[in-house]
């Protein structure tokens, strides 16, 4: 019952979406009703921080594939396009100065 309980707690999306504050909290909370002694709470603790990181980490990345597809759909030039384009008028703007002398 108490790894069912544990590996319900720890799920992907619903550890991510909240803040590693309220995981912490609801982790004490949990780790209190069950009667975990010092060391298993200690231990669970830290797997909820490292699942949480990680959690994290993989919903980060997914939502700026996400975003960079939707940038390509949408045919928006990346930042670094713009950079490279202002560049280039920079240095047509400086020859055309340089001809006009």
């Amino acid at each position: 019952m108490f790894e069912y309980m544990k590996k319900s707690f720890l799920t992907g999306v619903g550890l991510a979406l909240r803040s590693k504050k309220e995981i912490e909290e609801l982790a004490k909370e949990f780790a209190k009703k069950s009667e975990m002694d010092q060391e298993q709470a200690k231990k669970f603790f830290d797997d909820i921080h490292a699942k949480y990181d990680d959690t994290k980490i993989k919903l980060d990345s997914k939502i700026e594939e996400q975003i960079k597809k939707v940038i390509s759909k949408l045919d928006i030039p990346a930042s670094g396009e713009l950079k490279k384009l202002a560049d280039r008028i920079d240095k047509l703007a400086d020859t055309i100065e340089k001809s006009k002398k």
